[in-house]
């Protein structure tokens, strides 16, 4: 296999074999979590109304602790290594399978899903977090920081033995410039 001559500096998003994708995926650590979660929902174009097709989705999250377990590949290329990648069906849907992040104790940061998003014939661009409706530190912020967190806010709906998150995402409000 050829490695691109940008490889260790490009973005991760691209990091994945594309016929390899589909709607679902796993986080890597989920099967031995205690806080399992599933996020779910539908990517809607720029009318909010039709489900975007063939969007991916890379998301990224630090360990049970808090802590981003950096791994290197076989090209010695770092990366996170909870992490994965959907590309949406005709439906727009997606699902991850992963698990409550921590949150690093040694700062006042918010519980947190890194997102990066590729919409077909755009380039990839980084989307706000996801963040959690039960982190206490929600409570700390300012009016103005606390509506931007909501607009990516998870709200969590015990299910078994798993927390699940409804979140459907419209590409017009995680990047209004695109085509």
């Amino acid at each position: 296999m050829d490695v691109p001559a940008n490889y260790k500096k490009r973005n991760p998003i691209y990091d994945y074999s594309e016929k390899q994708l589909n709607n679902t995926d796993t986080v890597p650590g989920f099967e031995t979590a205690s806080n399992k979660l599933m996020v779910t929902g539908i990517i809607y174009e720029k009318d909010r109304k039709t489900p975007a097709k063939d969007v991916i989705l890379y998301i990224c999250q630090p360990d049970e602790d808090g802590d981003f377990v950096m791994k290197r590949d076989s090209n010695r290329k770092r990366y996170v290594h909870h992490r994965a990648w959907i590309k949406t069906d005709a439906d727009g849907r997606y699902t991850f399978y992963t698990f409550m992040p921590g949150k690093f104790l040694r700062t006042k940061e918010l519980k947190q899903i890194n997102r990066v998003i590729k919409v077909p014939g755009n380039p990839e661009y980084d989307m706000n977090p996801f963040f959690f409706d039960d982190d206490p530190l929600i409570a700390d912020l300012t009016l103005a920081c606390r509506s931007e967190v909501v607009k990516s806010m998870l709200r969590l709906e015990k299910k078994g033995a798993m927390q699940v998150a409804t979140r459907d995402i419209y590409l017009s409000e995680s990047r209004p410039d695109f085509k």
